[in-house]
């Protein structure tokens, strides 16, 4: 019997023949699945991962997630704790100090009625930010319920709600605020993002509508129908997780634009009223003397403009980590 040749550190050489081809690949497999830093998945016990999870991966290594995440998680902070960096008074005016720029413990100075300019300006984040999530939120869930029923029904309830939607899709939002807020006499916020809600649905009822359809005609769905699955259950375990994902994206870009609608029917005088504290509010103040204190104008506007802009990178963030066609 011929011998087998050995490598020099004694190890055998596998066999030229099929059986010798497919030993030496099993062991491959065998040792790739026992390397700890082998590709994620690739084991025999490996659960394979999801969506959520490879957006979640893609989303910690984007710098533009990150960043525009810390200054939302920054703006949250001082919206619940305003006094944490801002310990005065947004109320507290000194008629004196008219118009007064940048003084020690009052680094953005003071504004036409004399109140601190920084402390309004940190103020001024509860109010923008409850607005926008509070919008966002209402808006996302009532836009998704009607959108979704009405793609997966379909039939007269889709072309009533199809109709509905072009209607609320004609009418100008800002022009629907100042007739619609104008009167109402509450300085609170939730005329505001009541109005918001009321305009905005219509958007992500399109979009849910649009996925609930193409969600509805995937195989699974099928099957789930055929085993006798009832339409709440086709449509809570089977459709929504799996059409949930563009309602997100576009909810989340959109929280910025409602932060900067309320600013302008603030602005305008129709949003919030004082003496609620807005960036609007302050803006609108602002703007006769902008010559003589420009610096009671950029400020509430330059911190309008950041949060914004932080929500927008974070919607195109999220945006590209679910979207299976940009990977």
């Amino acid at each position: 019997m011929p011998e087998q040749p050995y490598e020099p550190d004694g190890g055998a050489i596998a066999g030229t023949g099929m059986g010798g081809a497919m030993d030496l690949a099993a062991s491959e497999a065998s040792t790739l699945e026992k390397t700890p830093g082998g590709p994620e998945g690739t084991g025999p016990g490996a659960k394979p991962r999801s969506l959520w999870s490879d957006a979640w991966r893609d989303l910690r290594r984007n710098p533009v997630f990150v960043v525009s995440a810390l200054v939302i998680l920054f703006l949250v902070f001082i919206s619940l704790w305003p006094s944490a960096i801002a310990p005065g008074s947004p109320l507290k005016c000194d008629l004196a100090k008219s118009q007064e720029g940048s003084q020690p413990g009052h680094p953005f100075g003071f504004d036409g009625q004399g109140c601190d300019v920084y402390t309004r300006t940190v103020y001024g984040a509860r109010a923008s930010v409850t607005v926008g999530v509070c919008a966002t939120l209402g808006v996302a869930l009532l836009g998704s319920v009607l959108g979704g029923l009405a793609g997966y029904f379909g039939g007269v309830w889709d072309s009533v709600l199809s109709r509905i939607t072009d209607v609320f899709f004609a009418i100008p939002v800002v022009l629907g605020g100042l007739v619609l807020l104008s009167v109402v006499t509450s300085n609170t916020v939730w005329p505001v993002i009541g109005f918001m809600v009321l305009l905005g649905w219509t958007q992500i009822s399109r979009i849910a509508r649009g996925s609930v359809i193409t969600a509805k005609q995937n195989d699974y769905v099928q099957a789930a129908r055929a085993l006798g699955a009832s339409n709440s259950r086709i449509l809570l375990r089977h459709i929504a997780p799996n059409a949930v994902a563009p309602v997100i994206v576009v909810a989340t870009i959109a929280l910025g634009t409602y932060i900067a609608l309320e600013a302008t029917l603030s602005y305008l005088g129709v949003g919030l009223k004082p003496p609620s504290v807005s960036w609007g509010i302050d803006i609108s103040a602002a703007s006769p003397y902008i010559r003589n204190a420009p610096h009671a104008l950029l400020w509430p506007s330059g911190a309008l403009a950041v949060t914004v802009l932080a929500f927008i990178m974070l919607g195109d963030a999220v945006r590209d980590a679910l979207d299976p066609k940009l990977r």
